[in-house]
């Protein structure tokens, strides 16, 4: 071995050694001095506390529920924000000649109950919409019916593409991932009862139902920092990426009011546990510095109470901007030293200081997390652990490790044992190794036996009891609630589309989405070229060939598919199949049928397995 190489050797000895000393001194801290800054859960059940409504979780995250508390704030004259309405505030900017409303929620019933208790403050009409970015946009035609016609809409040039972007190749994941972080499924009262989400006390509150969409175009929209007059207003628009790359920060200098997206009533998502594209911190930082610089009297954000006092504001978005510093420049220091992604998310851990407010507490998402997902942003998933380049296959590695073990039963007594010493994730990590091993006796997605499946859902409903993590909370016992059988994921985990979203867009945009739905099995030796003709004469077009499906316009096809935009949606929908389609005549089909029948077989949809 030449001299580098033992240098290499010896420091990698060295940092390991020092990792293991560090975690046995995290280890060692006494329960009573939780470190709410640094710990994900804590290490026993002596803050876990029973709820108002019977829920079992973490004190503070309980606590944080009353920041919520439905509530019509005055921020100062001629501004309010109604907090507690949804996930998210609707925000009311009153100016000599109307009023701005700034966000309209989840719903067109979740903006008529904004717009009620705005009515109880002033009678001014509404003179404009202002989006901050493409989340909470749902509601704005209950404005525009209360208006009774139009009236500029300000957004983000990019809100459309990206709200078409959910909804469409990822929406199986996106609405899975959903579900599992707001708790969705969750019962809003018992043991397992929804606390809160970590921004708001629910996704959408059970009052607004049957949450009518309401979403309306931006028909003035922003592509870069400017000024313009709103409602007799001075606004300033400044892009300002934070959780979606579209969000904007509005400041009203008459008002000494900024209102935002990017300070929230939690330590900001770098990652969010639903699954998201990287959210750079480094970008994040412009949004936070440019706040800093407006001394602004009043800052109102997307989510949470609103904030007043240019002293309190000043130090509140310095100390918020640091964390985003703090968690970056730790973990980049972390991987120049060689670390593994698991070893930084011990290394990486935010001083006391982070947890003396609530904006920068982990109620929303886990600074762990987000180191792992700085890691991956900045240098892809490996991260030098030899075991990860080429790993074994998922079951074939949990079989052996088991036998390792010594058998399952001694795996299962492991688990029961890590359970009763409060060692939760060993516990998480051993239970993952029954369900992957053995095969499914009832059809879910997990397999192992009852037993072993309820032995890991108790490591993660304990967990969910002990953390702060509104996101880690809900995932933790949507998981432990589907593995006990008591809720059912299996349709999160298929391609759905809504009538809405495909009548929204052009024909070509869901055409084009089949692509992520081919069957490379089906489609092995397929050559084929299919034009699409829609009732409005657009047309499109797809080339199978070697196991992919190509856009195209479709010129050049010599097969086509002719049907309306309604039979086009109920194909999606899996309300008509197509072979009853071609029956009907609602579905014309040129060229060879036969083979048009097999393009579309290929495709991963109810409504083609009897093409």
């Amino acid at each position: 071995m030449n001299a580098d190489a033992r240098r290499v050797r010896r420091s990698g000895t060295v940092l390991r050694a020092w990792s293991v000393r560090f975690n046995l001194n995290r280890r060692n801290r006494s329960c009573n001095t939780h470190r709410m800054t640094g710990d994900s859960f804590a290490p026993d059940d002596s803050f876990t506390i029973v709820g108002p409504q019977g829920q079992r979780g973490h004190r503070d995250l309980v606590d944080h529920t009353e920041r919520f508390t439905p509530k019509l704030w005055s921020v100062t004259d001629g501004v309010w924000c109604f907090v507690g309405n949804g996930l998210s505030n609707q925000t009311f900017v009153e100016g000599p000649e109307g009023v701005i409303a700034i966000d309209t929620g989840e719903s067109n019933e979740e903006m008529t109950s904004a717009l009620r208790a705005l009515r109880e403050v002033t009678t001014e009409p509404i003179a404009a919409v202002i989006y901050t970015h493409f989340h909470y946009v749902a509601g704005t035609q209950a404005v525009l019916d209360e208006v009774g016609g139009d009236i500029d809409i300000w957004g983000h040039h990019g809100i459309v593409g990206n709200r078409r972007r959910v909804t469409s190749e990822v929406s199986a994941a996106a609405s899975r991932g959903l579900v599992q972080q707001f708790g969705m499924l969750l019962e809003p009262d018992g043991p397992d009862g929804l606390i809160n989400v970590g921004l708001g006390r629910e996704f959408r509150r059970a009052e607004h139902a049957p949450f009518t969409p309401g979403f309306v175009a931006p028909t003035r929209t922003i592509t870069d920092t400017r000024s313009v007059q709103i409602a007799g207003l001075a606004c300033e628009f400044t892009p300002a990426p934070s959780d979606a790359d579209d969000s904007i920060t509005i400041w009203f200098p008459e008002k000494g009011t900024c209102v935002h997206n990017i300070v929230w009533p939690a330590l900001f998502n770098v990652f969010a546990i639903r699954g998201e594209e990287y959210r750079d911190p480094r970008i994040l930082l412009d949004g936070l510095d440019h706040i800093a610089r407006l001394n602004a009297e009043h800052l109102v954000g997307v989510h949470g109470p609103p904030l007043s006092g240019a002293q309190r504001i000043s130090v509140e978005v310095e100390t918020y901007r640091d964390s985003m510093q703090f968690l970056w420049d730790q973990t980049v220091r972390g991987i120049n030293r060689g670390l593994t992604a698991d070893e930084l998310t011990s290394f990486v851990q935010l001083p006391d200081d982070y947890g003396r407010s609530y904006l920068t507490r982990q109620f929303y998402g886990l600074a762990e997390h987000h180191v792992r997902q700085i890691y991956a942003g900045l240098r892809g998933w490996f991260d030098g652990d030899d075991a990860k380049l080429l790993p074994l296959d998922k079951t074939e590695r949990c079989r052996r490790l088991i036998e390792g073990f010594g058998g399952a039963e001694v795996v299962r007594q492991q688990i029961a044992d890590a359970i009763a010493n409060d060692e939760l994730r060993w516990a998480v990590e051993l239970g993952s190794w029954l369900i992957h091993v053995e095969p499914d006796e009832t059809g879910r997605l997990d397999g192992g036996t009852t037993a072993d499946r309820n032995l890991l859902a108790s490591a993660w409903r304990a967990i969910s009891q002990r953390t702060t993590a509104a996101n880690l909370r809900n995932w933790a016992l949507t998981r432990a609630l589907e593995l006990e059988g008591q809720v059912d994921m299996r349709r999160f985990r298929v391609h759905r589309f809504s009538h809405r979203d495909v009548t929204s867009s052009p024909p070509d945009v869901f055409v084009s989405i089949l692509r992520v739905l081919l069957i490379p099995e089906r489609a092995a030796g397929i050559d084929e070229h299919l034009r699409f003709v829609f009732d409005d004469e657009s047309r499109t077009g797809l080339h199978l060939r070697r196991s992919v499906a190509v856009p195209t316009d479709g010129a050049d096809a010599d097969l086509e598919i002719r049907l309306d935009l309604e039979t086009w949606v109920a194909l999606l929908t899996n309300r008509v199949s197509l072979a009853d389609a071609i029956d009907h005549e609602s579905v014309q089909l040129t060229g060879d049928a036969d083979r048009i029948r097999q393009v579309m077989h290929c495709f991963d949809l109810a409504s083609m397995e009897s093409a």
